[in-house]
């Protein structure tokens, strides 16, 4: 059983913005595997049952802020009996290049609140994350607002690719596993 968390922040008003990219990463994959996401009143969140060959996968969408996202993340994984390391978290990365895909398991937060949460609900940052590029702000913007505005018309074009291969990265983390991941998709 995997738990596939996609980090963002509820509400119409934030559906286009950089800090929702895990949203739209996990709604590719329910696409993908046939299945809606359902709200989850337990969770609180939108979830979906899946299958992905063999596995069995639950897509997870909080229904809360992002700051908030570890305790619905945490009721999750304990609904479903998945433990820290089957959690694969995508989220936004600021530190990353728009479009580039990075793979890894544990770590910091790098200031990433969500994240943070996370890591303070489960008592553990040893989940894998698939963190999707969406660049540095530019000249003194501050980070927080440059997160929650909507994304350029130049990368609004280039999105569907990015959330296409980043639903990749999580499929082959679940069938081929970690190392076999970041070979593939720290080489694009």
């Amino acid at each position: 059983m995997w738990l596939v968390v996609g980090l963002g922040n509820p509400g119409k008003e934030y559906a286009a913005t950089r800090h929702n990219v895990g949203y739209l990463v996990v709604d590719e994959l329910a696409g993908r595997l046939g299945v809606g996401l359902k709200k989850h009143s337990r969770a609180h969140a939108d979830t979906a049952d899946a299958r992905l060959g063999d596995q069995r996968v639950v897509l997870f969408r909080s229904r809360s802020y992002m700051n908030e996202s570890g305790g619905p993340v945490k009721a999750a994984a304990d609904y479903a009996k998945v433990t820290v390391d089957r959690i694969i978290v995508v989220q936004d990365e600021l530190d990353i290049p728009f479009g580039t895909i990075r793979l890894k398991a544990g770590g910091g937060d790098g200031g990433h609140n969500g994240i943070r949460s996370i890591k303070k609900a489960m008592g553990s940052g040893d989940f894998t994350r698939v963190r999707v590029g969406i660049d540095r702000p530019p000249g003194r913007q501050d980070p927080a607002d440059y997160v929650l505005r909507a994304f350029t018309s130049v990368e609004r074009r280039e999105l569907p690719t990015v959330v296409s291969v980043a639903a990749d990265a999580v499929e082959s983390l679940i069938t081929d596993g970690l190392a076999a991941a970041q070979n593939r998709y720290h080489s694009e």
